[in-house]
């Protein structure tokens, strides 16, 4: 059963959610309409909300509505918002299924490339990375941006096992594949996501993060 809350007794606020939706509103160049597009709700129901005719809604869309803000819930009731410009998230480096795959971290930080968060994704702790080459095709391809976040430092999750990951091999190299478990424990299978390619077996990780979103180049707004 989904989760319905009042539109001003939001846990932890300092604000209504009315209230917050109404400054984001004014502080950005946003409409409403473009704001239910990216969060994904309908516009009617961001209409009831300035209008103050709805009384209540889902958790869910609430946080939704907060992330096209570029803000967490939290966040966003506390009168923070992405409203001075579209956030960012910084790319950290670059990533391939080949053997000639660039390392992470591959600029200073703070000094490398900018990506402009993509609707509905929340930029704190999300990272992004380059493909290079073209050995992800048909999937990824050679400039496309991958965003992920990881949940531990040094771990490889079990629920991201199976699935296409980002991952960091124990020599510090930088790979997308999709992780299988190996044939002992600590080892994993690294599966090319091109059927040419060449898969890695039991390898040792020193961490993994499940691909939450892929970005065409054409659709990647860098600065």
């Amino acid at each position: 059963m989904r989760k319905f809350v009042e539109w001003g007794n939001l846990p932890h606020m300092q604000q209504t959610f009315r209230e917050a939706f109404i400054t984001a509103i004014e502080k950005s160049d946003k409409s409403m309409r473009q704001v239910a597009r990216d969060a994904g709700v309908s516009y009617e129901q961001l209409k009831n909300l300035a209008q103050g005719k709805a009384k209540s809604t889902n958790v869910d869309d609430a946080v939704r509505i907060a992330a096209s803000f570029g803000t967490t819930l939290e966040e966003f009731l506390d009168g923070q918002t992405g409203a001075a410009g579209n956030p960012t998230i910084a790319i950290a480096g670059k990533v391939g299924a080949g053997a000639s795959v660039p390392v992470f971290d591959a600029y200073e930080k703070g000094t490398g490339p900018q990506v402009e968060c993509p609707p509905g994704l929340s930029p704190h702790g999300i990272v992004a990375v380059e493909v290079e080459g073209d050995s992800m095709e048909p999937v990824y391809s050679d400039g496309d941006i991958l965003f992920y976040s990881r949940n531990g430092h040094d771990a490889v999750p079990t629920d991201d096992i199976g699935h296409r990951c980002v991952c960091e091999d124990e020599d510090g190299m930088g790979w997308v594949k999709q992780v299988k478990a190996g044939d002992e424990p600590g080892l994993f299978h690294l599966i090319s996501l091109n059927p040419g390619a060449n898969n890695l077996w039991n390898k040792r990780l020193k961490w993994a993060a499940r691909v939450r979103l892929h970005w065409p180049v054409e659709l990647a707004k860098k600065s």
